[in-house]
């Protein structure tokens, strides 16, 4: 018979002490381990997990409309001129400050010149005849009718001598007829004299007639000026040549566009406002602004214009913002960035947007920690800042709110608040 001892059945393992063996680690270390593990688990059901919450505070807040845009002048004076000719001179360059009755832009006025030089011919002519009226025609007149009179005067007492001789039968009757027809000769010679007088006197025929030759010769050298200044353009105010197309030698047609000036007065800041945001706006709302460019340089600005149409393609609303004080390097057509403030609280109960659930909704709601638990409280919301929101009702000061994005969190979970600091709004 053989010595050997049968085999005994196989004693269990357990992996995990097994495991823990081969790594060297004693089987009460190991105990505690699990323990400890079992003891926070136990904990955290308990007590509940720790999760980050947002005290509700009182507090400030601000709420505003961002919105982007550009710098614009007050009005843009499109430049073109009345004649048609070719540029002589372009006096002015792009980006040039311009001032007031300033040239801008000459024709060849070589016509208009000869023009104006016919007319002031014409005018001269016609003062001259009007002088001859008073200095000379006048007086002629004068003298054709004491000469008329004279003769008138002789005829009649000519007349009066052959009736005289007629009746002592010195002289025939044909005599005495002949005279008395130059007495009607004579007097009709001195009632044109008469005439001739009165034509040429303040306010007669004549001198009306000179008068009107005079302001015709006028207008036709008024005209001839327009004419002439038709081929320059003057600035009609001060301002900025923001763009020019036309060069010197250009053959240039009436009407056409050639430059667009911007005229002097304070810059405005022109933004398009989402229609969303139309009953939140208002004029004389401050706002805060700063260009792409000097994005760290802020300057003030208030709502001064609000159209009164909608842009139903886009669905935006335009806007027009006063600067306050605008900072030396704001240029024109300068994209900025604005922030309208449209309300502002002072001393409200505020809570992180982050923690309000189905905000956009008629039914707002929180997750609030409770006597240890998540529990969830419909609130009802005011005025909405960037990061934070204002709560109407259904918080308390000091309450601590689940933020949304602990998805994991639900109604009656055992939660055990870690506070974390609320974000802030802008200014």
């Amino acid at each position: 018979m053989s010595d050997a001892k049968p085999p005994s059945a196989a004693q269990p393992k357990d992996p995990v002490v097994s495991g823990w063996r081969r790594k060297g680690l004693p089987i009460g270390v190991a105990t505690l381990v699990v323990l400890a593990l079992a003891l926070y688990l136990l904990r955290n059901v308990l007590l509940g997990t720790p999760t980050p919450v947002y005290a509700a505070v009182q507090g400030g807040l601000v709420q505003s409309v961002v919105a982007s845009g550009r710098i614009v002048s007050p009005q843009r004076v499109t430049v073109a001129l009345q004649g048609t000719g070719r540029v002589v001179r372009v006096a002015v360059a792009q980006g040039q400050a311009v001032k007031k009755g300033q040239l801008l832009i000459e024709l060849d006025n070589s016509d208009g010149l000869a023009n104006v030089q016919q007319a002031q011919a014409a005018v001269t002519q016609a003062q001259t005849k009007l002088k001859q009226q008073s200095e000379l025609s006048q007086p002629l007149a004068e003298q054709a009718l004491a000469q008329a009179k004279a003769t008138a005067q002789q005829a009649q007492m000519a007349l009066d001598r052959n009736r005289a001789l007629l009746g002592q039968g010195f002289v025939s009757q044909a005599v005495l007829d002949d005279a008395l027809r130059t007495v009607e000769v004579v007097a009709a010679q001195v009632a044109s004299a008469q005439l001739q007088v009165l034509a040429n006197q303040a306010g007669g025929t004549a001198v009306l007639l000179a008068e009107a030759a005079l302001r015709q010769a006028q207008g036709g050298l008024s005209l001839a000026h327009i004419r002439l200044e038709q081929g320059r353009v003057i600035a009609p105010s001060d301002g900025v040549l923001i763009s020019r197309s036309v060069e010197v030698g250009d053959i240039v047609q009436a009407g056409k566009a050639l430059m667009v000036l911007a005229t002097s007065g304070p810059a405005q800041i022109l933004v398009q406002i989402d229609e969303k945001h139309l009953s939140k706006i208002a004029l004389g709302q401050q706002a805060y602004a700063s260009a792409d460019a000097f994005a760290q340089q802020r300057f003030d600005a208030v709502v001064v214009y609000i159209n009164p149409g909608v842009d139903a393609a886009r669905g935006q609303v335009e806007v027009r913002l006063d600067i306050v004080k605008p900072p030396a390097y704001l240029r024109q057509d300068m994209t900025v960035s604005v922030d309208i403030e449209t309300a502002r609280r002072t001393d409200t109960l505020v809570m992180a947007t982050n923690a309000v659930q189905d905000a956009a909704s008629d039914a707002p709601w929180v997750l609030v920690v409770r006597d240890r638990h998540a529990v969830k409280q419909d609130v009802t919301l005011g005025v909405r800042g960037d990061t934070r929101v204002e709560i109407l009702s259904g918080l308390n000061a000091g309450e601590w709110v689940v933020p949304v994005s602990k998805l994991g969190v639900t109604a009656g979970q055992p939660v055990r608040g870690q506070p974390s600091p609320m974000p802030v709004d802008g200014p």
